[in-house]
């Protein structure tokens, strides 16, 4: 462990595959961590990290100077933003910085931020651009989004993740730009399984495909690399981002669209092949089991597992 020793307290709240991450990766480097996850495993994870697990998301807000938020649901965060409104903080305390993760809705990260500024938290609006696998090799994007200050503040915290953070102007800007990383991330998806699937029926080899294309400078890509390899192999568990999961931050995106009167034909022609795995049993697995919807229109054999 960093023997480095922080000023600052930094609260997790929402400790899932995410957020359980980063709550080790802070314990890692040293920071003092607190943390709160209505699961009992997840706390038990963060304890076992060398961070301590608190019984709120109230009593992480009063004991931490910086709180990360990694939530799934709006109604989740509404929930948290009441908990952490809640908290007594001492007079000494620092206003508590709330750096706000998850991939949701403007009108929901608004919301959030209204409710903290009314108790005097300044909230940083800092969604992630790649999965726990990415982060274990430097891959994450952030997107850091609100008050200067803040960010100043929060930085160092952040860095902790990633050497890719990147500030980009007016509270909600880092979730604007969450929705341009997703909207790719679905049509490349969609676009490698296809791909493969075109690969496999002209009797090609997968693997020797994905060998050949996912380290070049101009076909390969991230999601080539991470996604191309789960396909090749036909597994999908874990998952490194449940096709259950996806069809919401897809829903989200499409709104965006429609309010801003922005077409977007290769991202809805997608979206149908994100609702077919659904459909066909494979909402728990990755979303590169999209290989398998495909696999099964063009007739090939899908694995057991896989279904």
């Amino acid at each position: 462990m960093n023997k480095n020793k922080y000023l600052q307290t930094v609260g997790v709240i929402g400790l899932g595959i995410m957020g359980g991450m980063m709550a080790e990766a802070l314990c890692a480097a040293g920071y003092k961590v607190v943390g709160y996850d209505p699961v009992a495993a997840a706390r038990a994870r963060l304890k076992k990290a060398g961070g301590r697990p608190l019984a709120s998301a109230t009593a992480v807000a009063a004991a931490a100077d910086i709180v990360i938020t990694s939530l799934a649901k709006a109604s989740v965060l509404e929930d948290v933003v009441k908990h952490i409104a809640a908290a007594k903080r001492g007079a000494k305390q620092a206003p508590l910085i709330v750096i706000e993760t998850s991939t949701l809705t403007m009108d929901d990260k608004s919301r959030a931020q209204a409710a903290l500024a009314k108790v005097g938290a300044k909230t940083l609006d800092c969604p992630i651009s790649g999965t726990a696998v990415r982060m274990k090799e430097g891959g994450w994007t952030i997107f850091a989004s609100g008050p200067q200050a803040a960010f100043k503040t929060a930085k160092p915290v952040l860095d902790v993740f990633t050497k890719n953070v990147q500030y980009v102007g007016a509270y909600g800007n880092g979730t604007k730009m969450k929705y341009i990383a997703n909207h790719l991330v679905a049509i490349y998806n969609v676009a490698v399984a296809e791909s493969m699937t075109f690969a496999r029926k002209m009797g090609l080899n997968a693997e020797q495909t994905w060998a050949l294309f996912k380290d070049s400078p101009v076909l390969g890509n991230g999601i080539y690399k991470l996604r191309g390899k789960l396909m090749v192999q036909q597994n999908y568990l874990p998952a490194t981002m449940k096709v259950e999961v996806w069809q919401k931050d897809m829903q989200v995106i499409g709104d965006m669209a429609k309010s801003v009167d922005c077409p977007l034909p290769l991202f809805t022609t997608c979206a149908p092949v994100y609702t077919t795995a659904m459909a066909q049993g494979l909402s728990q697995q990755d979303t590169a089991s999209v290989c398998e919807v495909l696999g099964r229109m063009a007739g090939l054999r899908v694995l057991k597992r896989a279904i």
